[in-house]
């Protein structure tokens, strides 16, 4: 099945469907979604965190993303390396639609690039405004190479079932503070969201592009050694409008992830942990995650408040 230009790209829970009576791995890790346990961590501010475990992300949680552990594995995301099993959807000429098999949503897409290309969002975030005009009832995310991504050496989205992450809905109903007013895009900043947050609305896609890339650039000065800024990005279109939610950050990984013995925490936050479910492979995690290693997590990875205060200023 092809599906080009704002095209929706039709006929996902068929394709669910036909995938998941085909590959005895994915069927095996959906119906496993039925069995994870999950908590609820009221944090302040009338939102929330929900904590899944999730044994299957093992695999994500804790992948190796050296450049020598990279080179030493052949990528799951090229077209020759896919299982058999794995069945793909094209979308335009330049990405395959492939069933995640590792899922923590009960639908949850990879959308990779067709060639072998380094995960760097620079010149493709129109891509990603169309796939989530495309993909009806989805949310699209963005993992950056040192921002959850687990195939830093392969470009590629992700989507999700929409209403899935809690911030869906809190970056409309919490506070918020507006900072950019710009003809077709509105720009605001969350305000006492435990982790440094902008959203973005419109409806000119060539528009939100031209204010993502001044947020890049603010931040690629910001951060002159990494190849890319740090940030994760989730692109949803409702009706005529994009919303797109940029997290800032300042760390890959917290410290308790390289911790050893009891103060060790499998967490690598990605996007959806951003979003506001935290998914973790082990149960000893699980239980003893609460509002304040949650808090405490969150400190670390996102933008500081001195990096964030000048972000706001430089785009205000």
């Amino acid at each position: 099945m092809e599906n080009t230009g704002h095209d929706r790209i039709t006929g996902m829970d068929d394709f669910f469907r036909s995938q998941l009576a085909q590959w005895p791995l994915a069927k095996k890790n959906y119906d496993d979604l039925n069995r994870v346990l999950i908590k609820d961590v009221a944090m302040p501010g009338n939102c929330l965190v929900r904590v899944q475990f999730n044994l299957a992300r093992m695999r994500s949680s804790a992948a190796r993303v050296d450049k020598k552990s990279i080179s030493e594995r052949p990528c799951f995301l090229c077209a020759g390396n896919l299982p058999p099993e794995q069945k793909k959807i094209m979308f335009g000429d330049s990405y395959l639609v492939l069933v995640n098999p590792f899922p923590i949503f009960r639908r949850h897409l990879t959308i990779a690039l067709t060639g072998h290309t380094d995960q760097l969002i620079m010149g493709r975030f129109g891509d990603m405004l169309r796939i989530a005009r495309a993909l009806e009832n989805y949310t699209v995310f963005y993992n950056g190479p040192r921002c959850g991504a687990s195939a830093p050496d392969h470009f590629h989205f992700q989507a999700g079932i929409r209403g899935f992450m809690p911030v869906e809905e809190e970056v409309r109903t919490l506070p918020r503070k507006r900072i950019i007013e710009d003809g077709t895009v509105v720009i605001h900043a969350m305000e006492g969201y435990h982790r440094n947050t902008l959203v973005m609305e419109g409806d000119s896609a060539g528009d939100l592009d031209r204010w993502v890339t001044k947020i890049y650039d603010i931040l690629q000065g910001m951060q002159p050694g990494e190849n890319e800024p740090m940030l994760n990005i989730l692109a949803g279109y409702y009706g005529g409008i994009w919303r797109v939610v940029v997290f800032p950050r300042g760390r890959h990984r917290p410290w308790q992830f390289e911790a050893e013995g009891e103060k060790q925490i499998l967490l690598s936050p990605a996007s959806v942990d951003f979003g506001g479910v935290w998914i973790t492979p082990r149960q000893e995690d699980y239980e003893r995650i609460d509002q304040a290693l949650i808090m405490d997590i969150f400190s670390q990875v996102s933008l500081g408040e001195v990096a964030w205060a000048q972000l706001l200023d430089r785009l205000g």
